[in-house]
């Protein structure tokens, strides 16, 4: 039962990683705390759902982890990839606070395993969920049920009242009915703008429309549009984003992380025109992946190819759709609807261009690299020769966006004149900006939501204990 009239410790706006383990935190420190998540139960998670796995920090073997991840490691991996865009105090506590929050996560009944096949080389650096993300939050609403945390479904937050830099109340829809609920401190953890197609477009301009969207359809970012306008300090903007290339044949929301084409970074790219467009060799695929969408986002009509032979089938993870298969180059440019001439021209000079002599592995930078060839080919290039050809159309699959509230050390949210508030926090992606200034690194994500969540939680907590 919904009850209205009293005044809870702690209330969390979202329902994904982040809000659960704000309210487990909170709830395990004495407090009474409500959660209102705006999806249908079966809905229920956010894009936590598609997710599996944490990158975790590690000075020694643990358990499910091999060798080492050191700090210093994982801090230059998400300089490289941010391009320095990214708050180093919140990143290094971010990344340091990973090797140690997997004990607790296990005591909230989530499980291990060992990495998949194809995924083999993050068996360094990331922790995989067994069941994946929606097997975690199943098991993070089941801990938060046996806690005693008030949890209500389609409950869309629509206003947070805020006095000076004090949050007072919220008001939001349920059952057909307006309420109104009172909290000492509030969490908001409820993801960012990704699902609304309106937002992207006035940042991106037409493009926006060849978007699909990776996950939930319920992120809209109407919270963080009332925070903003309320005296929020913003972080990054409304053009960063995880942005994927994915198979163009997905759903326009919701698809979920099986609809990723990993086969990029061992054939070519290619947009419309049969015209490679950039490296497709630059980095290993969890450092690189998420580069894709925005890359593809930037050509004609937003659409791309990638385009492998047999000699590569099975060196990656195979995605949800099986790919266009042709006995010849010319076949396939025709079943891709490409220009088959352009594509026998692009192929051809790419094979020129291979490097004799390299020796193709696939698990390491190995020496097989392109001559003289632009864009260049600078790892895994081998020559696109043995019949049957494979390709999969791409779209950019836009996963969450980057612009959000500045919070401090303590998750707290910052106004516009560098204040933290007294009782306001927030975790997840709609903070994710403060550490991912742009780019990716595969699990940081569930890395930032974990770990921002548990801060939240336990701060908020400190708060209403005074």
């Amino acid at each position: 039962m919904l009850d209205t009239n009293k005044t809870w410790d702690l209330l969390v706006v979202g329902g994904g990683n982040a809000a659960l383990c704000a309210a487990l935190m909170a709830r395990e420190a004495g407090c009474s705390v409500i959660l209102l998540e705006g999806a249908p139960k079966p809905y229920r998670g956010g894009n936590s759902r598609h997710t599996r796995n944490l990158r975790c920090m590690h000075e020694e073997p643990q358990d499910i982890l091999l060798e080492t991840y050191p700090e210093e490691e994982y801090w230059q991996d998400l300089l490289k990839v941010t391009g320095g865009l990214t708050n180093e105090k919140l990143a290094r506590m971010m990344l340091k606070h990973t090797s140690s929050c997997r004990p607790w996560m296990v005591k909230h009944g989530v499980r291990f395993q060992p990495p998949l096949g194809g995924t083999l080389h993050l068996s360094r650096t990331n922790a995989f969920f067994l069941g994946g993300g929606k097997a975690l939050v199943n098991a993070y609403y089941d801990s938060a049920e046996r806690l005693g945390v008030s949890i209500h479904y389609e409950a869309k937050v629509t206003d947070i009242e805020i006095e000076g830099d004090t949050f007072k109340s919220a008001t939001f829809t349920h059952g057909g009915a307006t309420h109104q609920v009172r909290a000492k401190a509030v969490v908001v953890a409820c993801g960012g703008f990704q699902a609304n197609l309106e937002w992207l477009e006035e940042a991106w301009g037409a493009a926006a429309k060849n978007f699909l969207v990776r996950g939930t359809p319920y992120n809209r970012g109407d919270i963080l549009k009332v925070l903003l306008a309320k005296g929020a300090k913003q972080i990054s903007d409304p053009l960063q984003g995880h942005c994927v290339a994915i198979d163009a044949r997905s759903p326009k929301y919701d698809g979920g992380i099986i609809t990723r084409v990993d086969a990029v970074s061992l054939g070519i790219v290619v947009n419309k025109n049969a015209q490679r467009f950039y490296d497709e060799g630059e980095d290993f695929w969890p450092k690189r992946y998420a580069i894709w969408g925005r890359l593809v986002a930037g050509q004609p009509d937003q659409i791309g190819y990638s385009i492998v032979d047999a000699k590569v089938m099975g060196k990656f993870m195979p995605p949800v759709y099986p790919p266009i298969r042709a006995k010849t180059l010319r076949e396939l440019a025709q079943k891709l609807e490409i220009d088959p001439d352009a594509l026998e021209k692009t192929v051809a000079e790419f094979n020129a261009a291979v490097r004799p002599g390299g020796t193709f592995d696939h698990t390491i930078q190995d020496d097989c690299a392109t001559i003289e060839l632009t864009p260049p080919k600078t790892h895994w290039a081998q020559k696109i020769d043995t019949a049957p050809f494979f390709g999969y159309p791409l779209r950019p699959g836009i996963t969450f966006t980057y612009l959000g509230v500045t919070v401090d050390d303590k998750s707290r949210m910052i106004l516009q004149d560098d204040k933290p508030c007294k009782n306001i926090f927030a975790a997840g992606e709609i903070m994710a900006g403060n550490v991912l200034g742009k780019g990716y690194l595969a699990g940081i994500g569930m890395s930032i939501g974990t770990v921002f969540g548990r801060i939240a939680g336990e701060e908020a907590a400190k708060h209403v204990r005074g």
